[in-house]
């Protein structure tokens, strides 16, 4: 199994280029860099764009598609007060994880997701604090993020969608637009919001291997 970070995420090299073409490009790079034969993808939220992108381009180079809280349209602007409490943290100041959780709190009240998003926090050699994630990117970058399909064409292997059904990231009519691109696809659904693996990580992962399993 690999856990791969998308550019300007965790360990992965940072760009100022970011967009769907291009963060497709770099999975097909790291499979083939990996020699890796029609392996099994799993994407959620930007990283299920990711996923839906490679497989419409290159369909006959991965096994079963699972993409999670996530459909092949358009989205408007949302994460942007995110971007705007990550940002107001200043790093040069800041001692503790705890100040910089003070910091997000008129942001984002959720404590679960501060304390997601503060993942990206860690510490220099100097012993200050910096992010592993590139921010000015993805801020110069917000409207791309929201960017439906880059590729026409269609993905016809074996493929589970598995939704929040507390988010907002599946719409009445997504059924439609998923089958088009991916005619074979199974729905699904676990009570949470768009943290799928988060908040319900045993019955996502039931899912999940039932249907890597299946025929």
């Amino acid at each position: 199994m690999y856990l791969v970070d998308q550019r300007n995420h965790g360990q992965s090299p940072q760009s100022d280029d970011f967009n769907y073409q291009l963060l497709a490009e770099d999975l097909h790079e790291f499979i083939q860099e990996h020699k890796l034969q029609n392996p099994n993808i799993i994407g959620h939220s930007m990283g299920g764009k990711t996923a839906m992108n490679f497989a419409v381009k290159y369909p006959d180079q991965l096994g079963k598609l699972i993409i999670v809280d996530i459909v092949p349209k358009q989205y408007p602007v949302h994460h942007d007060r995110i971007l705007d409490g990550l940002l107001s943290i200043d790093l040069e100041v800041t001692t503790s994880r705890t100040e910089a959780d003070e910091a997000l709190i008129k942001y984002i009240p959720e404590v679960g997701v501060r304390q997601f998003l503060l993942k990206n926090l860690y510490r220099t050699s100097d012993g200050k604090f910096a992010w592993r994630i590139n921010l000015s990117a993805m801020n110069n970058h917000i409207e791309e993020m929201g960017a439906g399909m880059q590729y026409d064409g269609q993905f016809k292997g074996a493929t589970l969608f598995l939704m929040g059904a507390r988010s907002n990231y599946f719409a009445q009519g997504d059924e439609t637009s998923i089958k088009i691109i991916f005619p074979t696809a199974i729905i699904k659904s676990i009570d949470t919001g768009h943290w799928v693996q988060a908040e319900k990580p045993e019955e996502f992962a039931e899912i999940v291997n039932e249907f890597l399993t299946s025929e």
